[in-house]
């Protein structure tokens, strides 16, 4: 039985600046792009939270929610130096660190002999050094597999601690909101909504073989986890899976020929970021001025400003008359290693 422990930073680019600015500590505070130039929230602190605002919401909506947030563009390089501090400290405890982002990682402590192999006592001593190291806090769950672990960290945030022990996993995941699954956004929770399932115990109800029906290979992930089911070791070497550029626009465009246009802006860059990697596919991403969005790819084996062109007009039909926001272009990477291995990735949740 794994011993995994997810550790994330409560507000983590807004926590690096009020430890700078502790005037800052009590007043709605949020990073990100100027709305004057369609910029959205990285994220906040709790103050903003409050008020309803949120990461990737428009800082121009966020304004509108609370006039008085401070809005800063903040520093990515410290941020980065920051997380690298956080990491020593994760390596001190274990080998076995898989970063998911600059503010989060999972850890297998498994095999660690500190604190006579406890989790719950690795994970409280992770956080204190972290606020004793660094004044910063962080919240860590400790549970048996990666996506309990993940759960688990949000159950207490901020600055909190929640442990599910082995014992308790079938009851906890019996109760678990199926919202709360990784991979099960709005759409799909309509959709199993539809079928009236709004928790994980009631999945038993419909079975495998329906879900794969009617959700194809996730249906057989959803069955996985709703039963409690993660076999997923913790990667200490993370495969890459895209790479993309995207911009948002000052004002919307409106004809096909301007999305072209900004298409032909962004190639450059992305070329540059694939780096002559081989690739198996290209994505075309367009957000409407109603913040809606949509995405169309195909099979290729080049990064082809053809194809990109063709799928950028395609899509531009699911307009419909609105405004476009944001263009964006990104291509799937081939995989070193056997097929089998790639497929396994593609299922893999993120976080």
């Amino acid at each position: 039985m794994r011993k995994i422990i997810h550790v994330d930073m409560d507000c983590f680019f807004a926590a690096v600046e009020m430890r700078k600015h502790p005037e800052w500590r009590d007043i709605p505070l949020a990073i990100g792009g100027s709305a004057s130039r369609r910029g959205v929230i990285s994220t906040c602190n709790y103050p903003a939270r409050r008020f309803g605002i949120r990461s990737a919401m428009a800082s121009h909506q966020a304004l509108q929610r609370c006039p008085q947030l401070l809005l800063i563009p903040g520093n990515m390089a410290e941020y980065k130096a920051v997380s690298l501090q956080i990491r020593e400290i994760f390596h001190r405890y274990t080998d076995l660190v898989e970063p998911l982002s600059l503010d989060e990682a999972y850890l297998d402590v498994s095999d660690s002999p500190l604190f006579g192999g406890s989790a719950t006592l690795i994970a409280t001593d992770i956080r204190r050094a972290i606020n004793d190291e660094l004044q910063l806090t962080a919240s860590a769950g400790a549970a048996p597999s990666k996506f309990l672990a993940k759960i688990a960290s949000e159950e207490n945030k901020p600055d909190g601690l929640f442990v599910l022990p082995p014992a308790a996993v079938a009851d906890y995941v019996r109760r678990l909101p199926l919202v709360k699954l990784p991979g099960v956004g709005r759409k799909t929770a309509e959709k199993l909504a539809a079928l009236g399932l709004e928790y994980c115990g009631q999945l038993n109800e419909v079975g495998e073989a329906e879900l794969m029906r009617r959700f194809g290979k996730f249906g057989r992930l959803l069955w996985q986890r709703g039963q409690g089911i993660d076999e997923r070791e913790v990667q200490t070497e993370r495969i890459r899976k895209s790479v993309g550029v995207e911009t948002t626009l000052v004002t919307d465009i409106h004809t096909p020929a301007q999305g072209l246009s900004v298409l032909q802006e962004l190639w450059p860059e992305l070329i540059r970021r694939l780096d002559g990697r081989a690739i198996k596919g290209l994505c075309i991403k367009l957000k409407f001025d109603d913040f809606t969005q949509t995405t169309l790819s195909r099979r290729c084996t080049g990064p082809e400003l053809a194809l990109a062109a063709q799928l950028c007009t395609e899509a531009w039909e699911r307009a419909r008359g609105r405004g476009v926001r944001l263009v964006g272009v990104s291509v799937e990477l081939c995989h070193e290693g056997n097929e089998q291995a790639a497929q396994a990735e593609q299922l893999s949740f993120e976080w």
